[in-house]
């Protein structure tokens, strides 16, 4: 098993849902080699029996995840869960398979799945550019003070009444 550097978003495990970021890192012999993501992970209220939220916080070039949320299709945790499964399942075994055996018919990626399918050296060429680019150490650094300072700011924005505001619409018609 690998060590993982689990950080805690509100630093307390017994609020709900539970977050937390952890590290991962790329799997040997893929083009993903040497890259470290951070990836958020929330954990519903009815968890092990729901799957968790997996995200990746940097970008990665991958036909099964979304290069700009991060999110991921991976069956395993979106439709088949069972709470047999752990989050070591997760970061020891589906991740690293995700990473090794993408799914271009089944994209997310659009563009990384055709490139795949095409131009195959071509996309190992380009994922190889986003780990250098978004995935290395100091990527994954910059990633942390970026989630540091969403995780400060409030997910509801306030709201002040102008008394100069007019109403969107009138019900009294429909």
């Amino acid at each position: 098993m690998s060590d993982y550097e689990v950080t805690l978003v509100n630093d307390n495990m017994f609020v709900t849902p539970q977050e937390f970021y952890v590290r991962f890192k790329g799997p040997d012999e893929t083009p993903f080699s040497g890259g470290l993501w951070k990836i958020h992970v929330e954990l519903p209220d009815q968890y092990p029996y729901k799957s968790p939220s997996i995200g990746f916080v940097n970008r990665i070039f991958h036909p099964n995840i979304d290069e700009l949320s991060g999110s991921v299709c991976l069956d395993v945790i979106n439709q088949t869960w069972s709470p047999m499964y752990d989050m070591i399942n997760i970061f020891e075994v589906f991740l690293p398979q995700l990473l090794r055996y993408p799914n271009p018919t089944d994209p997310l990626n659009g563009e990384a799945a055709a490139l795949l399918m095409r131009e195959p050296k071509s996309y190992e060429a380009k994922v190889k550019e986003y780990v250098m680019k978004y995935a290395s150490k100091d990527a994954a650094d910059e990633a942390d003070e970026e989630s540091d300072l969403d995780d400060e700011m409030s997910s509801v924005g306030s709201y002040e009444s102008g008394e100069d505001e007019e109403p969107a619409g009138n019900m009294e018609e429909i």
